[in-house]
């Protein structure tokens, strides 16, 4: 499954491979991915329009609840690390529609005292963001101005980041299903005890695996300048 190109498309993808290319392939030990995405207690996968074709009916019945318990997860992924996991939650510990607001509280609360106590507040990082709307709202952007001054990957940013390409973000082709795979191993019976299995095994990962992640990221960009910003086919990340 796949988001269909448009030309445009294709050149903002190639556009932005090249660049990087170009001014940061140096840097990709020094680049630090986001994102966030859900985790349900019941292990569920949401996948829209998504069905199954047959002859013949199976006549077989799947049920789920309507509201399933879930924690919203952020995470930056670096070759030096793993910043997170941040959870999104209100005062009562229950997950929240991740607003521009509550970017902007992660940003301030989490993200500035954990690069500053890994000592790598002061770095150059480069910082890569998708261009979701509380991501790149005014306040957010101003934010992340103000820390990866001239270094900030993003819709709106310093070098713009091309839509519909989580092909490139090592949160999506590793992290999200690296961690769903080893956290609902054990069946988490409860949100604390999911959190609780999330944490450790974010601590689990170690630095030689999350360099050849970011290795894997920047073969990604290669191939989708060979084939002019189309989709990346047989490209698969192995841990």
């Amino acid at each position: 499954m796949a988001q269909h190109f448009s030309n445009q498309d294709k050149e903002a993808r190639l556009a932005f491979c090249q660049e990087f290319l170009d001014l940061h392939q140096g840097a990709i030990h020094n680049l630090l991915m986001s994102d966030e995405a859900n985790f349900y207690l019941n292990g569920m996968v949401n996948k829209q329009n998504f069905r199954y074709w047959s002859n013949e009916n199976p006549r077989e019945v799947f049920t789920q609840n309507l509201h399933n318990p879930k924690v919203i997860v952020w995470c930056g992924v670096g070759s030096f690390g793993i910043i997170g996991p941040h959870f999104f939650e209100d005062e009562n510990n229950r997950a929240v529609t991740v607003t521009s607001e509550h970017n902007v509280n992660m940003l301030e609360t989490f993200l500035i005292p954990e690069l500053n106590r890994r000592g790598l507040l002061n770095n150059p990082l480069l910082f890569q963001q998708d261009g979701a709307t509380a991501h790149t709202a005014r306040n957010s952007m101003r934010v992340l101005r103000e820390m990866f001054n001239g270094r900030l990957i993003s819709r709106f940013g310093d070098l713009p980041w091309p839509s519909r390409s989580p092909d490139f973000t090592a949160p999506d082709f590793f992290l999200w299903g690296y961690l769903k795979a080893k956290v609902f191993a054990s069946r988490p019976g409860t949100i604390e005890e999911l959190k609780v299995k999330i944490r450790e095994e974010v601590e689990g990962i170690d630095e030689g695996l999350l360099r050849r992640v970011m290795n894997h990221f920047l073969s990604n960009i290669e191939k989708c300048v060979e084939v002019g910003g189309g989709q990346l086919e047989d490209v698969i990340f192995k841990s």
